[in-house]
């Protein structure tokens, strides 16, 4: 059973895409991480799976599609968070966040007969998707989140433990009012792109 995993928070100002703010309000912020969700989440539903999980920390709302089954996030750091996604899992499985929403269904339709491991690297120095043929959350474990070498460390320890790891593209997260504004331009026909040129003129140029 193929799963693909987003793992996400509820887009609500003050908790999301804080580092939009400034020059987004926490308002717009929460918006524009409504709309990358959004559109995440369309990619998901028209890449081929038989399962479809939603990792969550906060509460659904309309902006969820149909199709999906909605777990609560444990407790934890992020490493803990996202072992614990793939320990919902049994056979091949592909965790994704909400901060791409230029992903498409092609970059998720990854062959797991082709490797053991799928690695997205991301331009920060963290990763956007990793998929895993025979998940083992002990493989995220103790990875240091959220720092320049995030992406290295993690694709390391899937080496280490012998598998073969297959690269995706190195895809841009959307951080701060610079990474909106390029992430868009890849994607203009997206929710994400619309809701932005909305808030246009909060963007610096």
């Amino acid at each position: 059973m193929t799963t693909l995993l987003v793992i996400a928070k509820e887009p609500r100002p003050g908790r999301v895409k804080t580092r939009l703010t400034p020059p987004f309000t926490p308002q717009e912020a929460a918006s524009l991480a409504e709309a990358s969700l959004a559109d995440t989440l369309d990619a998901v539903v028209a890449t081929p799976a038989d399962r479809r999980l939603l990792v969550l920390d906060g509460e659904p709302g309309p902006w969820l599609p149909a199709g999906f089954e909605v777990v609560r996030q444990c407790a934890g750091g992020l490493d803990e968070r996202l072992a614990d996604a793939f320990a919902r899992c049994t056979g091949p499985a592909l965790l994704i966040g909400m901060d791409t929403p230029q992903v498409t269904p092609e970059l998720l339709t990854v062959g797991f007969g082709e490797g053991d491991a799928w690695f997205g690297p991301a331009e920060d120095g963290g990763f956007w998707a990793l998929g895993l043929a025979d998940p083992d959350p002990a493989l995220l474990r103790g990875v240091p989140m959220s720092t320049p070498v995030t992406g290295a460390v993690q694709r390391e320890r899937l080496v280490h433990a012998g598998l073969r790891v297959r690269d995706l593209p190195r895809l841009r997260d959307v951080d701060t009012a610079a990474d909106a504004e390029a992430v868009a331009a890849l994607a203009p026909h997206g929710r994400f792109a619309a809701r932005l040129a909305r808030y246009a003129p909060a963007v610096p140029r």
